[in-house]
């Protein structure tokens, strides 16, 4: 299954309620035994839960530190993404290129009454993964790395005699248990890791999102382009976010997702996949899963447990982009763990949201902010769609997608959209 770990010893993963060092046949108290045993050392220095793009990266930068590392994911749960990375997360977390099933190069923005801005992005491209070869792929490296993978359910976390951290899981050969110094909790939207161990965790705010991936079929629909990423903004698609159609070389994905808990979201994919001229092509798979739309206001339990990826929140309102912010949430999460294992001190495990929140916090609120403004009725949507034909918008909307920072080197330019913004939403401004 995976690359072994030196450092890993057969009794690290125990039967549940078996002491690691007891024979399993021995009825031994668990509690008793830990209780004889003060100086037992814990089984892993680091155990992250979830193998999507945040946890694996996790596993993998900390296992590059030759840090026992056991990575617990569910077996065959692929999430609902269009699949788009851009080439600050090629470079930052060194994906190849065989990684990549499409590249786009243009982007359509399609308006509630059809209207089509075309923006091309200039000197570079998008990259295009399937969720399911890609998360596969950033498991498999920090296997390579060192990690033990291990295939389970997240149970609970409980608590030894001395405090220690103990995590419980489900495997095909019945519930396991294994001790570990820290905890990464990367297990998803209403992460269960969050829910019982870090407080607020239950002021997240979800948007529920649904796609089907669908062969391309020899003859390509009318207008059809390869190599173009499209955003649908219109109610009948969702009544507050936005749908997609996303290039993935011989598939495509289309999808959609909603706040709305009546909206049918199947419904959705149907117009969109009738709009795209694919109501008839082959359905290779179909996903659907709840997505985050609002970094949680806590991280870490302030002793052993920090969060990552959509546990903690980090999908871009608006854009709803979240493979990006995951790696780095994993990465951010792994850095914290590794300082918390170096000295002691659980005050540690709080940089990691204080990190990030320092380099995008800012580009979260002014998402948040435009979603609030702009997705709220087809009128505003149909206003929107006209301001992206501007070049201003394009060319800092592009610069701060691609790079992963807000533009600062043309305040002219922000002063020019900000009115631009104002006369649309007040309606003093023609809809081209």
């Amino acid at each position: 299954m995976s690359t072994p770990n030196p450092a890993f010893h057969p009794a690290a993963i125990a039967p549940a309620d078996t002491p690691a060092d007891t024979p399993a046949d021995t009825p031994a108290d668990t509690a008793a035994a830990t209780a004889a045993h003060p100086a037992m050392q814990p089984a892993m220095d680091a155990v992250i839960i979830g193998g999507g793009p945040a946890g694996a990266t996790a596993a993998d930068d900390l296992a590059r530190q030759g840090l026992r590392v056991l990575l617990l994911d569910r077996a065959g749960r692929i999430k609902p993404c269009g699949g788009a990375i851009p080439p600050r997360l090629i470079q930052d977390f060194a994906i190849p290129d065989e990684l990549l099933v499409a590249r786009a190069t243009a982007a359509r923005m399609v308006s509630p009454q059809s209207v089509r801005v075309d923006i091309p992005i200039e000197g570079g491209f998008v990259g295009m993964v399937d969720r399911e070869h890609f998360d596969e792929w950033l498991r498999a490296r920090a296997a390579a790395h060192g990690a033990i993978r291990q295939i389970g359910r997240f149970d609970r976390i409980s608590r030894d005699v001395d405090g220690s951290c103990i995590v419980h899981f489900q495997t095909e050969q019945g519930p396991q248990q294994v001790r570990a110094r820290a905890v990464i909790g990367a297990d998803g939207a209403r992460s269960r890791v969050a829910e019982q161990e870090v407080p607020g965790a239950d002021r997240g705010r979800f948007v529920f999102a649904y796609h089907e991936i669908i062969a391309v079929p020899e003859t390509k629909p009318p207008g059809y382009a390869p190599g173009r990423c499209e955003v649908h903004y219109r109610g009948g698609v969702s009544p507050d976010f936005y749908g997609w159609v996303f290039p993935h070389g011989a598939s495509v994905s289309v999808g959609t997702g909603s706040a709305d808990k009546g909206f049918s979201l199947r419904r959705g994919v149907m117009q969109l996949r009738d709009t795209a001229g694919l109501t008839h092509a082959r359905t290779l798979r179909r996903e659907g899963a709840p997505i985050p739309m609002k970094p949680l206001p806590r991280w870490d339990n302030g002793r052993d447990v920090v969060l990552a990826g959509d546990a903690a929140g980090v999908v871009a309102p608006a854009s709803g982009e979240g493979i990006y912010y995951a790696m780095l949430g994993g990465r951010l999460a792994a850095d914290a763990v590794a300082e918390l294992l170096r000295t002691g001190q659980p005050r540690a495990l709080a940089t990691a949201r204080r990190r990030f929140m320092r380099e995008h916090g800012r580009v979260f609120w002014v998402l948040g902010m435009m979603q609030h403004f702009w997705y709220r009725n087809d009128r505003r949507r149909e206003r929107f769609v006209s301001i992206c034909r501007d070049r201003d918008v394009q060319q800092l909307t592009f610069d701060a997608y691609m790079h992963k920072r807000l533009v600062r080197a043309r305040p002219m330019a922000h002063v020019r959209i900000f009115l631009k913004d104002m006369a649309h939403l007040l309606g003093l401004a023609r809809v081209s």
